[in-house]
């Protein structure tokens, strides 16, 4: 009976030892779970919002008659840069300097129709970097360029990319119905055709339109939606952070958007351009006539003078589209403080680049110059901006990469490939602290690579013909004395464009442009 009474005992205690045991695992694993859950909740998201053609023509940009109230609010709520510049004036390799961090002197990725991944199979793009460091990634709308040849990169997203589209018209008689040839170019149309075509040969479409529609009628509308419902479905799970890009396509053309935004401006009261010859004593080919704007009616494209009318047309669709853009990305920021994301969410506003409104004689962009490469950059990162504050240091397009990383702190903040850019988390968190004194971007034009740096004061532009090397030209402007570009004075200033190829060569020498 004792025997008995033992044997229980022992069983008894051996159950108790393993029930222990197993409360113990299981109080550890779950202390272990949830500080990785919370290590988890505590990483920052990333919304990212690239706008298409954006130059800083904006209220919080002192542009007084400009309405972009949203982006002004979010501007006041974190930190302005007034000296943000693209490292290329052009649609695809801008948003590769962005997503690759490199400047496309070194990757050697200046046109369209050359897709990164074919030339850098291995480079490990923006939001994958977060995607390898378990973030969830996603792009709604013009991220990635794809168009003229240039495709979505699938590796970079977690889903499947969600695109919209660039060109788009309402009103019959805008396209009567056709494709266009600039629809053609942004749906690869001549590319992916069971029979290819000449898209030169395809009708032109109409260069605005303003139909009375509710804002969903257009892209831009239909991305704030998308993009609502995504930011909804992220917030639900806590316990993993996002990477969330959302590409905005107007102010490009065509300025169509509703006609409430036409009215929020009197057309009349717009400025006109100051300034509409090429500068004084530049090279012939660094100023651009013609191009996309040519792809649009009514514009003449054998007229080099466009009408007072025409001129204020576009300026006043350039203005509309703005507002337009801003409304949506307002809808989508009052969604992110009703879901309280606002609270563990870094938020950057970045345009591609700018756009040339009839300064210079040029309506586009495609330059090196002021108005082409001058770019709106607001960042709001909890814990590292202070309220309406603003930066007056040259920043350009390959510093958001290792910023973000950095603002993050993943893990890895550098990708396996060198960046060209440096981190700007020292300036967010103190915007005297000082980092960089000069920019580097670069533009091709008919033969000629353009390389420029620009500081606080002065822009200068090395022009290297890329048959013969040793055929060099130079352009410099003094934006204190000629901020209208109006006189290239590098010919006067032989010590200044000295002191500026020092910086220039600093640099490793520029890779040519690869064509597939």
């Amino acid at each position: 009976m004792v025997n008995l009474i033992m044997v229980c005992t022992f069983f008894r205690y051996k159950t108790f030892l393993k029930l222990s045991i197993l409360f113990v695992v299981s109080f550890l694993f779950d202390r272990v779970y949830s500080q990785v859950n919370l290590t988890d909740q505590n990483k920052l998201n990333v919304i990212l919002i690239l706008v298409d053609d954006l130059k800083p023509t904006l209220g919080i940009y002192s542009d007084s008659l400009s309405k972009s109230p949203n982006i002004n609010q979010l501007a006041k709520e974190g930190l302005r840069f007034n000296l943000a510049y693209a490292n290329q004036a052009v649609c695809a390799p801008s948003r590769y300097n962005l997503l690759l961090g490199k400047r496309s002197t070194s990757t050697g990725l200046y046109r369209f129709g050359v897709n990164f991944r074919d030339v850098y199979p291995e480079i490990e793009t923006l939001p994958q970097i977060f995607k390898n460091n378990g973030y969830h990634t996603e792009s709604i709308g013009k991220v990635f360029h794809v168009g003229h040849g240039n495709i979505n990169d699938e590796d970079s997203w977690s889903v499947p990319h969600h695109g919209e589209k660039v060109i788009e018209y309402i009103l019959p008689k805008s396209n009567n119905g056709e494709l266009t040839r600039e629809e053609a170019y942004f749906e690869n149309y001549n590319l992916y055709s069971k029979e290819k075509i000449d898209v030169n040969t395809l009708p032109r479409g109409a260069a605005w339109e303003s139909p009375d529609v509710l804002d969903e009628a257009y892209a831009d509308g239909r991305v704030a939606r998308h993009t609502i419902d995504r930011l909804r479905y992220l917030s639900e799970n806590k316990n993993q952070p996002f990477f969330l890009a959302i590409g905005f396509v107007r102010p490009h053309l065509p300025f169509s958007v509703p006609k409430k935004y036409w009215d929020l401006y009197e057309k009349d009261k717009l400025p006109l351009p100051q300034f509409e010859k090429p500068p004084k004593d530049a090279p012939n080919y660094a100023v651009k006539r013609g191009g996309e704007i040519n792809n649009f009616k009514p514009i003449d494209p054998s007229k080099i003078q466009l009408s007072k009318e025409l001129k204020r047309n576009l300026i006043h669709g350039y203005y509309a589209s703005i507002s337009y853009m801003d409304e949506q990305m307002g809808r989508v920021m009052k969604e992110v403080k009703k879901l309280k994301l606002d609270k563990n969410t870094i938020i950057v506003l970045w345009g591609d680049h700018g756009w040339h409104l009839g300064d210079h004689g040029i309506w586009t962009k495609h330059t090196n110059y002021e108005q082409a490469t001058r770019i709106p950059l607001i960042i709001k990162a909890p814990g590292y901006t202070i309220k309406n504050s603003e930066c007056n240091q040259t920043v350009e397009t390959v510093d958001l990469y290792p910023t973000l990383t950095d603002l993050a702190d993943l893990n890895r903040k550098t990708p396996i490939h060198k960046l060209d850019g440096k981190s700007l988390r020292p300036i967010i968190k103190d915007s005297l602290v000082n980092i960089k004194d000069h920019i580097y971007h670069s533009y091709i034009r008919k033969g000629n690579l353009g390389e420029a740096i620009r500081n606080k004061r002065y822009r200068m532009i090395r022009w290297t013909n890329l048959k013969n090397r040793e055929k060099v030209e130079y352009e410099l402007y003094d934006y204190n004395k000629d901020p209208e570009e109006r006189v290239n004075i590098a010919n006067k200033n032989k010590k200044i464009i000295k002191f500026f190829l020092k910086k220039l060569d600093s640099y490793p020498a520029a890779k040519d442009p690869i064509s597939m």
